[in-house]
């Protein structure tokens, strides 16, 4: 059987990343040195759907790396409501794979009008969304055909991260960096086994992924992909959120992503691993600690040395290509979900 465009866009992911790292590295340099002569007050992101988990990525990254307050724009304020809030000492970043949504664009434009730096991040140069800003980073993804983005939201992903590495001036994240494409190389070999057992799941009817800290958005980015291409009813939620209620759910046999890899978030995950692991579910762990796995009935890895600040770039994938091969086992088509399209614009 031919390949899915979505499993080509899948193995690319290395390369566009590796194309984006080299072509981009001066201008993100350029736009570190601008937002320090800037010296916002904050930042403020726009974003929907998939590049909305992308901008709760810079939410951490940002957040923590660069020490930068980071809220997300409520898009609506500025096009239905026609009110938009003072962003005149924000950097204001619009986030969008093609660079074609009207409300997303408009935050960017009221905000450069207002006085405030603005970068637009997509993967069309021309776009409406390219050229409202000040400054654009280029995606280098290359055409992405398949409608479930998968090679440009790890390129956004990954433009954050070289934003979040030039505002530390770290040569240590720097490095980190360098070895990202080998990295997610790695992942993709390590995923090579998920079509194995993914037919288990044919029959699931819903189910929840579980982050929290960076792969905060990993969580929700795995929950869109299994509900786009598979029609499956599920969310994603902090582990903290999922504590507070919605852990009612969970019955014997109910599926719970869990994406744990070592670091900082690491004991809580193990600590909700147990708590979950009482109400015997079925538990699909993604992570590079031994100790995660010990209760998961799918081990899904990621590399060993993985910087826990650049693994939402890789824990999605596993996400990614479960998602690939639970909906060919369906008998859904993967390219071309039922009652979506490739540019969805909003307003």
């Amino acid at each position: 059987m031919p390949q899915s465009h979505l499993e080509q866009e899948i193995n690319e992911q290395p390369d566009v990343l590796r194309r984006l790292l080299s072509e981009e590295a001066a201008a993100v340099q350029r736009f570190a040195d601008a937002i320090r002569r800037f010296d916002p007050t904050f930042v403020c992101i726009a974003a929907r759907g998939t590049s909305d988990n992308a901008a709760r990525y810079a939410q951490y990254a940002l957040g923590i790396l660069a020490r930068m307050p980071v809220a997300l724009a409520a898009p609506s304020i500025h096009t239905l409501y026609e009110a938009p809030p003072n962003l005149a000492r924000a950097l204001v970043i619009g986030i969008s794979q093609s660079g074609q949504g009207l409300d997303v664009t408009r935050v960017v434009a009221d905000a450069r009008a207002q006085g405030a730096l603005t970068i637009s991040i997509t993967n069309d140069a021309t776009s409406p969304l390219a050229l409202a800003a000040d400054h654009h980073l280029y995606l280098h993804a290359g055409e992405e055909i398949s409608v479930a983005a998968t090679k440009t939201y790890t390129a956004e992903l990954t433009a954050v991260a070289m934003l979040a590495a030039a505002l530390t001036g770290s040569e240590s994240l720097a490095a980190d960096l360098r070895a990202l494409p080998e990295q997610i190389g790695e992942t993709l070999a390590l995923s090579a086994g998920i079509a194995a057992w993914a037919e288990r799941y044919r029959y699931m009817s819903r189910f929840v992924t579980i982050g929290r800290g960076y792969n905060y958005c990993t969580a929700f980015e795995i929950s869109l992909k299994v509900k786009e291409l598979c029609y499956v009813t599920g969310d994603g939620y902090s582990e903290a959120d999922f504590l507070h209620g919605p852990i009612a759910q969970v019955e014997a046999g109910f599926p719970v992503f869990v994406v744990a890899p070592a670091g900082k978030t690491l004991p809580a995950m193990l600590d909700f691993l147990a708590k979950v692991g009482e109400r015997q579910p079925e538990v699909l762990v993604i992570s590079n600690d031994e100790a995660a796995f010990e209760s998961a009935r799918q081990r899904m890895p990621l590399p060993r040395h993985l910087p826990e600040w650049l693994t939402p770039i890789a824990a999605v994938i596993p996400g990614q290509v479960f998602a690939m091969n639970l909906a060919q086992a369906k008998g859904h088509p993967v390219d071309r979900p039922h009652g979506l399209s490739k540019v969805t614009i909003t307003r």
